[in-house]
């Protein structure tokens, strides 16, 4: 009994060994620190050795925003049921507007459990903008005399080294199993 389940672990553990993902992107992610929902410090430095995804939104978002941060806690939910040790970042893209406490309540409409997932304020519109364009490679753009902020839909899973593996629509016909596999894939092979 406890051979055959041994031989179904080793299997198991070689069915994923030498998979790699497709169009890995490899954009390094530029060091950063600001501030989260709670008001701490949290940076790149926290993120070092760990798998995580990303997006960026902002609370008074008319659009995309919403159905983006409801995607993003399905997936959170998702990676904990499999097990999956990851962390979650939510850039704010109106960093002027959306506090600590803004982001908070906001978050708290998706899910109770906020304990890996870090929605980010705490820098200028320009510091973001860059951080997007350079590390992301895309946009964070505030149209003057407009609320409304234009940034990417996308989901970025980022491997332990710190570097963006790959991209996800977050909006629509979101790829929840491939991301969960992508993820399983990229903690296996640190």
């Amino acid at each position: 009994m406890w051979k055959r389940m041994i031989m179904i672990a080793a299997v198991c553990l070689l069915a994923s060994c030498g998979k790699t993902i497709p169009d890995a992107k490899n954009w390094p992610v530029a060091d950063f620190t600001f501030v989260d929902q709670s008001g701490q410090p949290f940076g790149l430095r926290d993120l070092k050795g760990k798998v995580w995804v990303a997006d960026f939104i902002f609370t008074n978002c008319e659009t995309v925003c919403p159905p983006m941060t409801a995607h993003m806690a399905k997936l959170k939910k998702m990676a904990k049921e499999k097990g999956l040790d990851v962390e979650f970042v939510s850039f704010s893209v109106d960093p002027e507007v959306d506090t600590p406490e803004k982001l908070a309540a906001y978050a708290k409409q998706f899910t109770d459990d906020l304990s890996n997932w870090h929605l980010l304020t705490g820098y200028s519109p320009a510091e973001i903008s860059e951080l997007a364009q350079k590390s992301f490679k895309t946009i964070v753009q505030k149209p003057a005399n407009d609320d409304q902020v234009v940034h990417s839909t996308s989901f970025y899973l980022v491997g332990p080294d710190g570097k963006v593996v790959q991209t996800y629509n977050g909006v629509q016909d979101v790829p929840y199993d491939t991301i969960l596999e992508h993820i399983e894939i990229v903690q296996s092979s640190r």
